[in-house]
């Protein structure tokens, strides 16, 4: 089981009006995925995913073909095998093309009459350029990543000026965590300041994914080159930089996790959410299952270099020796991810808040690769129903995700969930 918790602690009394809260906060969904009618002129887009052949890009592709059917769906990877069995299938209206995202030859050749390029093709830590942002630009593809690494998310912003000129449509970060967990707490954040006018003063994020959340070697790479980074945060609108993996705190995720041990990571929502949404104190914090993977992570920063954990060749080697455990562990363990994240007015400065009053928004769903996949099609479905500005946003700016479009893309990410609530 998934969750998204976001709780605001604001003074405010009333409930966000959303079409998927319901009168008691409260939505439990299918499996079934309902399908959306896209506009006349986008209906046949030629949607490629980079990527296609892995767990994340592959249950993106699953789940854009389940939203809309009529979409033209190119499947891009390096294997012909997994790209051919990916292409039955979703059926007819997909087809495979062998890319390489480090050759920008063959990603112009791939980009020709695309519509939208979805970059799933991770993991995004120490990339020294952003080519497939690059190509888009040069090919004028809208485009959108679900890139969870601070350094290339703001690399990929350096190219706002480039996008504007081009008329090029982009989202960076347009993931579940970050992506979704970025647009919900705009929405909070937005909400408090229209009702009570308060003055947010924290905001922390709280992930935690049971085993790899049915994600694979993907997650088990950024979590170990995320272990090589500093952590950046904010205490009262100062930048602060602390060891990765350290500052426990034991979280209560809710019914059907409980409580877990999260720690803190360097995550990009942290400084974007900073500087986006004007939260002076902000940080993130992730946690995983069985508890002796947090202990394995925690020793891994003491035992080895922070130089060996930057390195993407010496990771990938540890990844070969870890995964066939983390396989062994997913097998046995029920597959989980869940987030939070917490917002203080500034009459609160801990969670005793003195009017008693709390907003909690939840987001259940069992496997994280099939959550990313359908929260990463919400946000590729509003750049092709034009919700998204010419320039590079991410998912919590206005010019990224609209704000009349939020409500839409939290309610179409929310498909498959067991269960979702929000402001309750």
């Amino acid at each position: 089981m998934a969750r998204f918790c976001l709780q605001l602690n604001a003074g405010i009394g009333r409930h966000l009006a959303m079409a998927f809260a319901a009168d008691t906060g409260e939505r439990k969904n299918s499996r079934k995925i309902e399908r959306v009618e896209l506009p006349e002129k986008v209906r046949n887009s030629r949607v490629l995913i980079l990527g296609g052949t892995g767990r994340v890009g592959g249950s993106t592709a699953l789940a854009l073909s389940k939203f809309c059917p009529d979409l033209r769906i190119i499947v891009g990877g390096r294997n012909r095998d997994k790209g051919a069995a990916m292409v039955t299938k979703l059926g007819n209206s997909a087809e495979f093309s062998e890319v390489d995202i480090n050759d920008s030859k063959s990603l112009q050749e791939t980009l020709k009459d695309v519509d939208l390029v979805i970059h799933t093709a991770g993991p995004f830590q120490e990339a020294e350029k952003c080519t497939v942002l690059e190509a888009a630009i040069r090919n004028q593809t809208a485009y959108l990543d679900v890139c969870d690494d601070t350094s290339y998310a703001w690399r990929a912003k350096s190219y706002m000026n480039q996008a504007l000129d081009a008329n090029v449509p982009a989202i960076t970060t347009g993931g579940i965590y970050p992506g979704v967990s970025n647009v919900m707490a705009a929405e909070l954040v937005r909400a408090a300041k229209s009702e009570s006018k308060a003055e947010l003063e924290r905001l922390r994020f709280y992930y935690y994914t049971a085993g790899s959340g049915g994600a694979g070697p993907t997650i088990l790479s950024t979590s170990f080159l995320l272990l090589g980074e500093e952590v950046v945060a904010y205490n009262k609108g100062e930048k602060i930089k602390l060891k990765p993996y350290s500052g426990m705190l034991n979280i209560d995720f809710g019914q059907g996790i409980g409580k877990q041990d999260v720690f803190l990571l360097n995550l990009p929502e942290v400084r974007s959410i900073h500087e986006v949404l004007g939260v002076p104190t902000v940080s993130a914090r992730f946690g995983t299952a069985p508890f002796f993977w947090n202990w394995g992570m925690a020793a891994m920063t003491y035992l080895l270099p922070a130089e060996t954990l930057r390195d993407r060749s010496k990771v990938q080697q540890l990844v070969q020796l870890f995964d066939p455990l983390v396989r062994a562990v997913d097998g046995i363990i029920e597959r989980r991810v869940s987030m939070s994240c917490i917002i203080f007015s500034s009459k609160q400065v801990d969670l005793d808040c003195s009017d008693g009053k709390t907003r909690i928004g939840i987001f259940s769903h069992k496997r994280l690769s099939e959550s990313v996949g359908i929260s990463t099609a919400a946000f590729a479905l509003a750049i092709l129903e034009g919700s998204t500005q010419p320039g590079v946003w991410f998912p919590e700016e206005p010019e990224g995700i609209a704000i009349e479009a939020r409500e839409t893309l939290l309610s179409r990410a929310a498909q498959g969930t067991i269960n979702f609530i929000m402001n309750k």
